[in-house]
C-alpha cells in the first residue's frame, strides 16, 4: 500500500509525493540487529598499573596493619601475678596549690612533669587545673 497526501501551495492543489510502506517484520524475526562483537580488551601499561598495582598496594598496606596488630605491645601482663596496683594517698587541695605544687611535696627526688602526669591519669583530669577542697589521688612511688 501507498500513501497519498496533498497540500496546497499558495492556493493550487498539489499531489504529494508517495511514501513507501514501513517494512513489516515477519515473525521470529527481530527488529533490531545485534551490533558487532567488541574487540579483546588491551590494557596500556598505565593501565596495568591500575589493575594490578594498586590493589597490591592496598593489600601490603593491609597486611602491614594486621601485622602491626597482632604484634603490638599492648597487652597489660602476661600473669595476674605481675599487675600490681598503684600505691596512692589522697590529698586535698588548698587554695592557692596547683598540681604542680603538690607533685614537688609528695615527690621532691621525682620530676615534677612525671608526678604531674601521674595525677591526671590517676584522677581523670581533662585539664591541669584543680578546685580547693578537691580530692585528689597522689601516687607514693
Amino acid at each position: 500500500m501507498s500513501a497519498i497526501s496533498a497540500s496546497q501551495v499558495n492556493g493550487r492543489h498539489v499531489p504529494a509525493q508517495r511514501t513507501k510502506p514501513a517494512q513489516q517484520v515477519k515473525r521470529g524475526q527481530q527488529a533490531h540487529q545485534r551490533p558487532a562483537p567488541l574487540p579483546p580488551l588491551r590494557l596500556t601499561r598505565r593501565g596495568k598499573v591500575v589493575l594490578i598495582g594498586i590493589p597490591m598496594m592496598l593489600l601490603a598496606a593491609l597486611l602491614l596493619s594486621l601485622a602491626g596488630f597482632f604484634n603490638s605491645p599492648a597487652k597489660a601482663s602476661d600473669a595476674p601475678e605481675d599487675l600490681a596496683v598503684t600505691p596512692t594517698v589522697t590529698v586535698t587541695v588548698q587554695p592557692g596549690e596547683s598540681l604542680w605544687a603538690i607533685a614537688g611535696s609528695v615527690a621532691p627526688g621525682r620530676d615534677a612533669r612525671d608526678v604531674v602526669a601521674e595525677i591526671v591519669q590517676l584522677n581523670n583530669l581533662s585539664e591541669g587545673t584543680v578546685l580547693p577542697g578537691q580530692q585528689l589521688y597522689i601516687p607514693t612511688r
